[in-house]
């Protein structure tokens, strides 16, 4: 997939999300829960990417795993990935990373102003 169509994918989800708002910057793109960041898009040069939150050991792995995630591009490395466009992503990943990012982000919240249960959301059986 190329990387309009991984932006159009990662965006299209994220704004399902419950609570989830949308901040248009000149050269990014925030979601947000809450008023705290769970995806950035942005375009590196000539390259459009998503930038997700990712519990650190899944970072590692996910790195490894996939020639197109990096270390979070302008934020913590531990914490954060890059994602681009490329042969090794799928819409179903990409979404999975979305909601991953997402639950960690409301995890970190006060449970009084978690919109869903971070250990339960988006989670499949």
């Amino acid at each position: 997939m190329d990387g309009q169509k991984l932006q159009k994918i990662a965006g299209d989800c994220a704004v399902e999300l419950p609570g989830a708002d949308l901040e248009h910057h000149p050269d990014w793109e925030r979601y947000k829960v809450r008023g705290k960041v769970f995806m950035l898009m942005t375009d590196m040069p000539g390259r459009p990417v998503v930038i997700l939150k990712a519990d650190p050991d899944n970072a590692a792995a996910l790195r490894e795993q996939h020639a197109d995630i990096t270390p979070g591009y302008h934020m913590n490395k531990k914490h954060w990935i890059t994602a681009e466009g490329g042969g090794t992503l799928d819409a179903k990943l990409v979404k999975e990373l979305v909601i991953d990012s997402y639950r960690l982000v409301v995890g970190g919240l006060p449970q009084s102003q978690q919109p869903v249960d971070p250990r339960t959301y988006g989670r499949h059986a």
